[in-house]
């Protein structure tokens, strides 16, 4: 064995009974408290060694609390989402349902005021183009309906069936290019043709210029032309051109909401006119 391995031994051997003293030493001797400096020097080590785990431990404790807290609250708050969405739904299906029963409501006060005998109907659909402008009812040749039949809502002319299917039928609503129908200036009661303008607008042609028609005049149906009954309401004048005495263009504004149209009624009493066109064709057959 080498010198300086037995050196070596020695040393750690020597040191080790030094510590093996010193812990005796300290065992017996006693701190200023009277608790051994071994306890004491002891207890200080675990003491910060305890503090140190212990606050870790907090630590790791706060967070994970936190988290779970965390987590709680999300899924508190998802549930609220949920029954706020939920709540909404309801809300719109509710107003739905009161706009329906006004509109239903209206309907019905409009066919009670009437001598006219009319069933009700709802557009379940509407042509694509702007052009031609119809919607589709889902009432038919089934309910008695029949071609030319005018169509009314409460505030006034709709148009007329133009397509009648068993169960459902085709209306050319009164602003398509191809409508037309008779008026009356329910002021000065001049009459001319109302026909569609393809915009959703009015026009008033053939109006003589010996009468007076102004903006705001307010225009209704005739009767003269076998379709719709008399007294209708049409529009409301919005603009006249004049060219020299003539009237060049009157445009109305439709008395009737076109966009927002849902129910309708069906007029199923002939007028006077179209009976008289009817009893005439039958005649001359």
């Amino acid at each position: 064995m080498a010198v300086a391995d037995i050196r070596s031994r020695t040393g750690y051997l020597f040191l080790g009974i030094i510590l093996g003293h010193l812990l005796l030493i300290s065992a017996q001797v006693n701190s200023r408290s009277g608790v051994p400096v071994l306890e004491s020097v002891t207890f200080g080590v675990f003491s910060a060694v305890q503090r140190v785990v212990f606050g870790g431990t907090s630590s790791v404790a706060r967070v994970w609390n936190g988290y779970i807290g965390l987590r709680h609250v999300k899924s508190e708050n998802d549930g609220l989402k949920q029954q706020l969405s939920t709540a909404q739904i309801a809300l719109q299906e509710q107003r739905a349902l009161a706009d329906r029963a006004r509109g239903l409501e209206r309907l019905l006060d409009l066919r009670d005021r009437s001598s006219l005998q009319t069933t009700a109907a709802e557009i379940v659909g509407a042509a694509a183009t702007p052009d031609f402008r119809t919607v589709t009812i889902d009432k038919g040749t089934v309910g008695g309906l029949r071609t030319d039949m005018a169509v009314i809502a409460p505030a006034g002319v709709v148009g007329r069936l133009v397509m009648p299917g068993s169960y459902a039928s085709k209306v050319q609503l009164l602003i398509d290019r191809n409508a037309a129908a008779g008026a009356l200036i329910e002021r000065s009661r001049a009459q001319g043709i109302v026909i569609g303008a393809g915009d959703g607008r009015l026009l008033l042609e053939y109006m003589s210029e010996v009468f007076d028609v102004v903006v705001g005049d307010d225009v209704v149906t005739s009767g003269i032309d076998g379709i719709y009954p008399k007294g209708f309401a049409i529009g409301k004048v919005d603009n006249v051109e004049k060219s020299g005495s003539a009237y060049k263009r009157i445009s109305l504004r439709p008395a009737v909401d076109f966009d927002t149209l849902e129910e309708v009624l069906v007029i199923l009493t002939p007028t006077a006119a179209g009976q008289a066109i009817a009893e005439g064709a039958g005649s001359k057959e």
